[in-house]
């Protein structure tokens, strides 16, 4: 849309100066909750020039289940979404290790990231911080099949919003634009201070 290509304009812009932003053979983990912006970040980031990006949508992996599929958010839901997520983690690695810069886009809280922790390579992991109005505005304008409900994607802004150990990990994309959210997240990748360590346990 409008705003989208406006944003990557934006980013095209940014990536002339910072063109070490997103480098091969690393993984972003890119989260935070429902109307944060990953995906279209996520969208714009892995358009960019230089060396070649991929973009895995987390949801994508839960759709690859068809008969059987538990919905993620039932507690018998367990063991299908640990294999998910330690299916998209393999990906990720994949990717990564073919000399592409991986970003990885969806809910993938602190809960989740043991997967992303064995790999050879220390993932950056973050997770984008809207305010909840904005939140709950964001999903409710787009439209379609997406989450619009405002009691889920608030308990979900409650549990990305006490990270524990991993709240350096936090974001803040309040009042931001697409463009401007597209560069912080490359400002905080090229840091190398969103990098998950050892140290990082929630």
């Amino acid at each position: 849309d409008a705003q989208e290509s406006r944003g990557l304009g934006d980013v095209y812009k940014r990536q002339d100066q910072r063109h070490n932003m997103f480098r091969p053979e690393e993984i972003l983990i890119l989260t935070g909750p429902p109307g944060s912006g990953k995906t279209t970040a996520g969208n714009l980031i892995t358009q960019l020039p230089g060396c070649p990006k991929v973009h895995l949508h987390a949801d994508d992996f839960w759709r690859f289940i068809k008969a059987g599929s538990i919905p993620p958010w039932q507690s018998e839901a367990h063991t299908q979404n640990a294999t998910v997520i330690e299916v998209l983690a393999n990906a990720a690695a994949g990717y990564a290790g073919g000399g592409c810069f991986v970003l990885v886009d969806g809910i993938i809280g602190p809960w989740f990231l043991d997967a992303f922790r064995s790999l050879d390579v220390a993932p950056h992991y973050i997770v984008l911080r809207p305010d909840l109005a904005e939140a709950i505005r964001r999903c409710q304008e787009r439209g379609g099949d997406t989450l619009s409900d405002p009691v889920p994607i608030s308990a979900l802004h409650r549990q990305f919003g006490n990270l524990g150990a991993l709240e350096h990990h936090a974001l803040s994309v309040t009042g931001l634009s697409v463009g401007q959210t597209c560069d912080a997240i490359g400002r905080a990748v090229e840091s190398g201070r969103f990098r998950l360590n050892g140290s990082d346990r929630a």
